[in-house]
């Protein structure tokens, strides 16, 4: 299914939905690092696949404060809320069968991925593509990771740098219905630190487009608002802070980050 902003069906949004529906769960996603729940969440009759997240199935981690990755979920939803985008699907903190945790609405994607990333046996990327860098395909063999040349890719990659996601990878895009590209998973942002870690380099240094930068003055004034008021209730002051420098940061620069150097540029495993 795709994620609307509202279900038509007697005027419930997709958000009351997904905090007020009781949640029945029917299987753990067993690939995940953390504890990831498939739900069924009912209300008023209505009833749609969700993904739970409980607090208490997070493993800690040494760079990020225990029991907060819920939070950076429904944080990184508000931030592609406001961008307008909608590049993540509508994501809420709540109680659960194993206590607080957030609550995804499941997206089904509608293919694995292929148009989007790629291994190729070239030096250069193709037409339609964009070179991140060599990866290591065994035996002492090298291939050139590339992405899709796609806007929709380009506005996520806008979205992570001011996040500051530091696992964007490959199983966390999701191509869905009527061309709409999800992406999923961003427990680990938000850091003050920088973190960024990703598999959409493709415009790194590039000139940002004239809607990023128009999107990113309308969130340097909406984390001025109501949208840093949120953000504050789900990350710390420091985190808020360090997310209006960013995109503070990105309008002087005017171009997309480049890897810093510092922390790995590209997450492992890439997918």
């Amino acid at each position: 299914m795709s994620a609307p902003e509202r279900i038509p069906t007697r005027g419930v949004t997709t958000a009351e939905l997904l905090a007020e529906g009781e949640l029945t769960v029917r299987g753990r996603i067993r690939e995940a690092s953390n504890a990831v729940l498939l739900c069924d969440v009912a209300y008023e009759g209505l009833e749609a696949a969700c993904v739970y997240k409980p607090v208490a199935g997070e493993r800690p981690l040494w760079d990020f404060p225990d029991g907060t990755l819920a939070q950076r979920e429904v944080a990184a939803y508000e931030v592609s809320e406001a961008t307008g985008w909608g590049l993540v699907p509508p994501t809420v903190l709540r109680d659960g069968p194993y206590g607080e945790g957030m609550c995804q609405l499941w997206v089904e994607s509608v293919s694995a991925g292929a148009d989007l990333l790629a291994l190729v046996d070239a030096e250069e990327p193709g037409e339609g593509w964009r070179a991140v860098g060599l990866a290591e395909v065994g035996e002492g063999r090298t291939a050139l990771l590339v992405h899709a040349d796609d806007e929709r890719l380009r506005r996520l990659a806008v979205l992570d740098a001011v996040i500051n996601n530091a696992d964007r990878k490959g199983g966390h895009l999701l191509p869905a219905a009527e061309g709409r590209l999800y992406g999923i998973d961003h427990g680990v942002t938000f850091n003050a630190e920088n973190k960024l870690r990703t598999l959409l380099w493709g415009w790194a240094g590039e000139e940002l487009t004239p809607e990023a930068v128009d999107v990113l003055k309308g969130l340097g004034q909406a984390l001025d608002g109501t949208l840093g008021t949120r953000l504050a209730q789900l990350v710390t002051e420091e985190e808020v802070a360090a997310t209006r420098a960013r995109v503070a940061g990105l309008l002087a620069s005017g171009r997309h980050p480049e890897p810093s150097g510092e922390w790995p540029a590209i997450p492992w495993p890439p997918v």
